[in-house]
């Protein structure tokens, strides 16, 4: 498997009433929104060094609203990815857009670039929760731009929805999953709203013009979705993630990999040879850093091998396979069987953990009742500091 790549475009039409990623709203940014690219492009010619032994199998342009670019920028874009990168033929390309910020033209535009896959943020099929939510779009609207990208040719698309929304009930949780199926795509990501610190959500709900929907309810709607979308033919394959056969995110399990990725823009995180860094966030101090040829990062910090075990059995732990130790153990250099044998053989006793044999190689993986608990489980495989 090669590398990824993560490009972050941090602009959106209006900041919804639950996010706490590092994006601002266009208006307000119209001045650094018309160099942005300029300084994005040369950030990516600073950063191909970190990559230069590796070619790209997953390109993923993240945000933000990515799709708020026109189609003269994604040009510049994809050009300066392609003469800066090795991209490997049949490369994962994926954009994420919302509704009302698309066009055929526009998504012709992508896919004649190379974009090969859609992740389409519809979050309910609902239009007075999309309100609630801050979003700037109808369910309509949603529906128009997902048939012109079929119109334009994308056969990979994803939809993002979101369940355990205050007000939301059970019934329009079901609902939403039933218009998205019948949408057919070949991707769905189901995430519960976490309610970040400093948004507009958590200023209502401290007001108490909104409630936060219990634990019990929140498990009930997962639990629905997952059963349901079984039904209807999508494997979940991450805690958060089902897909038809085939079209799991490519770029996403790099991630529960632990695989290398370079991530580009304000806020972008990487991983490359046992390191993490992350970008400046604030678009000044990302524009200035550049201007004195610096590369735009805030922090790094290189893993001890600790490190790289306790989150190499996290992130993998996400995913359905689950984690096989023995080619853990190979990659990392160390004896994750010895290692954890009591922890597991507790989690497996509590009915948290399973084995399952895969190819002939043994796995451990979170059951359902794991799954619903998996924070206290991943704890589980925390080390203490003389472990090693």
């Amino acid at each position: 498997m090669g590398a990824g790549l993560y490009v972050h475009i941090p602009f959106c039409v209006k900041k919804c009433s639950y996010c706490d990623f590092n994006s601002f709203c266009v208006e307000s940014m119209l001045g650094e929104r018309e160099v942005f690219l300029d300084y994005l492009i040369r950030e990516l010619r600073m950063q191909t060094l970190r990559l230069r032994d590796k070619s790209l199998s997953s390109i993923f342009i993240g945000g933000g609203t990515p799709s708020l670019l026109q189609s003269q920028e994604m040009h510049q874009l994809m050009d300066a990815i392609h003469a800066n990168f090795k991209v490997e033929a049949g490369a994962e390309i994926t954009m994420e857009a919302n509704p009302k910020t698309l066009s055929e033209a526009k998504l012709r535009d992508m896919r004649s670039l190379g974009i090969n896959r859609l992740s389409m943020g519809l979050q309910a099929a609902q239009n007075h929760i999309l309100q609630l939510l801050g979003r700037v779009h109808t369910y309509e609207d949603f529906v128009e731009n997902y048939k012109q990208a079929r119109k334009a040719g994308f056969e990979n698309i994803n939809i993002d929805v979101m369940f355990s929304i205050p007000t939301q009930t059970i019934g329009e949780w079901v609902d939403t999953l039933c218009k998205v199926t019948g949408l057919e795509p070949e991707h769905i990501s189901a995430y519960s709203l976490i309610v970040e610190e400093g948004t507009k959500m958590q200023s209502l709900i401290d007001q108490g013009i909104l409630n936060e929907l219990d634990e019990r309810s929140d498990r009930r709607m997962y639990h629905a979705c997952r059963s349901f979308l079984r039904k209807k033919g999508y494997a979940q394959y991450e805690i958060s993630n089902f897909a038809r056969v085939g079209y799991e995110s490519r770029h996403n399990i790099m991630y529960w990999k632990c695989s290398d990725y370079l991530g580009l823009g304000p806020g972008a995180h990487s991983y490359i040879g046992g390191e993490r860094f992350c970008n400046l966030e604030g678009l000044r101090e990302y524009f200035e850093s550049i201007d004195k040829d610096v590369v735009p990062i805030e922090s790094s910090n290189k893993l001890i091998l600790k490190d790289k075990i306790e989150e190499a059995m996290f992130m993998g732990l996400r995913m359905n396979e689950g984690v096989d130790l023995q080619v853990l153990s190979k990659k990392l250099g160390a004896d994750l069987k010895g290692m954890y044998s009591k922890k597991i053989e507790k989690l497996v006793g509590q009915r948290l953990l399973k084995r399952v044999v895969k190819n002939g190689s043994e796995m451990i993986a979170l059951t359902n009742k794991g799954i619903d608990l998996s924070n206290s489980v991943f704890v589980e495989f925390l080390l203490e500091d003389d472990a090693m």
